[in-house]
């Protein structure tokens, strides 16, 4: 492998906002933010909105959605 042209792979901890749960994962992101964990380590931090902890599918919580609603609102919209 050529030198100096791959991204640096390292640890990083990701921070799902919505459930607040942090892991540590490898990856070559770049971000600025940093954290520290309860290791005592300092890892770069991203921030995510949707995690498997938050996720719908992997939490098993459904969501209802008003389907009914939104045909009869594209029908009135589009209502020849």
């Amino acid at each position: 492998m050529k030198q100096g042209i791959h991204p640096d792979y390292r640890e990083v901890v990701f921070h799902d906002m919505s459930a607040d749960v942090k892991f540590i994962s490898r990856s070559t992101i770049k971000t600025g933010d940093t954290i520290t964990m309860e290791d005592g380590k300092s890892y770069p931090l991203v921030k995510l909105e949707v995690s498997s902890a938050s996720h719908p599918f992997y939490t098993g919580q459904k969501m209802f959605l008003d389907t009914a609603g939104r045909v009869e609102k594209f029908n009135k919209r589009y209502k020849k």
